[in-house]
């Protein structure tokens, strides 16, 4: 006697046979994508994604292994420098503060699409803004939210560079070790400099509201009367020219903070968030450009990636990349 499968039987052998090709190729496709994608990266004929790559990963200690996986040391200082930063000498003669009575601060959202977001702070009297660091320096960073409300802050960014150092072991995530000099209400807080001659790049004020950017020395802030001071870079405008000539500026695509002055004296703080799929960050030529938009006759980049932080009104206007939200940094920049 003959014997018949169920037809249900085979349209389900049908159907599973099936469901195992596609979920083969399904995973085919994503280990092929992960072999060749980094190949395509770093050796095939997209320059610019290339240069963004290497310089968001060059620009952090945690990933700088992804660019040296694949390219020699070399061949990651050649990328880096086809993005040409031009060193510029500042001029504050021409800074002229018309606004230093008039205490508001504005608060706007910046948006590229679906490239990035952030928010701009523009403080109208320049003397309002001063450098905040945390009551742990040396030892441990605090959130910028915490170190604001510790001074009695309107408005708040995250500032200068730091080194995270516990005895032996780097990057703990303390935040605690500034790098180059800080100076708060006329005190030099720490200074890690040979001397009082070497130059590095700072976001400095004068007592009289005057935004210094690019490379200054000890002296010459002591004899511009600095009373507040973090040190990071690079300058992204110099007496209105723009330091970026061509490329994105070799430093990839991350969270930003920045911060920039007009003619008349306002001060602009900028966020830009990172790192998420509502807001993938903006190369230092992104926020070298917004600055130009909105008038910024001096402005320099400060510190990024996941420190990026913007307080206002007690609370936290931007979205922080690191997972646990606020990072813990040595300093800030803040609105009295």
């Amino acid at each position: 006697m003959k014997r018949y499968k169920n037809s249900s039987q085979n349209a389900y052998g049908r159907k599973k046979a099936t469901w195992k090709v596609v979920v083969g190729f399904i995973v085919f496709q994503l280990v092929f994508t992960l072999v060749t994608a980094p190949l395509v990266v770093f050796y095939g004929p997209f320059d610019n994604v290339r240069k963004t790559v290497v310089g968001a990963a060059m620009t952090t200690l945690s990933h700088q292994w992804i660019a040296k996986l694949f390219l020699s040391e070399e061949k990651i200082q050649a990328i880096l420098n086809e993005s040409k930063i031009e060193t510029i000498q500042q001029d504050n003669s021409v800074i002229q503060f018309i606004n230093t009575h008039d205490s508001s601060v504005d608060v706007e959202e910046i948006s590229e699409g679906s490239k990035f977001n952030g928010y701009m702070i523009i403080v109208h009297d320049p003397t309002r803004v001063k450098v905040g660091y945390s009551s742990k320096l040396g030892t441990a960073g605090e959130m910028t939210s915490q170190i604001a409300k510790a001074n009695g802050a309107l408005a708040a960014i995250n500032g200068g560079g730091f080194t995270d150092q516990t005895g032996t072991s780097k990057w703990t995530g303390t935040g605690g070790i500034p790098t180059g000099i800080l100076i708060s209400e006329g005190k030099i807080v720490s200074n890690d400099l040979s001397d009082t001659k070497t130059k590095v790049d700072v976001m400095a004020i004068t007592k009289e509201g005057v935004l210094l950017v690019g490379p200054h020395s000890i002296n010459e802030m002591t004899k511009l009367g600095v009373v507040e001071a973090i040190s990071f870079g690079p300058a992204l405008i110099v007496n209105g020219k723009t330091t970026i000539k061509s490329g994105d500026g070799g430093w990839g695509i991350a969270p930003r903070t920045a911060i920039g002055q007009k003619k008349d004296g306002t001060i602009l703080m900028l966020v830009i968030d990172g790192r998420q799929t509502s807001s993938l960050g903006a190369s230092i030529r992104d926020v070298q450009n917004i600055m130009v938009e909105y008038g910024a006759y001096n402005a320099t980049n400060l510190d990024g990636g996941s420190s990026t932080t913007m307080y206002y009104d007690n609370e936290i206007l931007n979205n922080p990349c690191d997972p646990l939200g606020e990072r813990s940094v040595p300093s800030i920049v803040y609105v009295k």
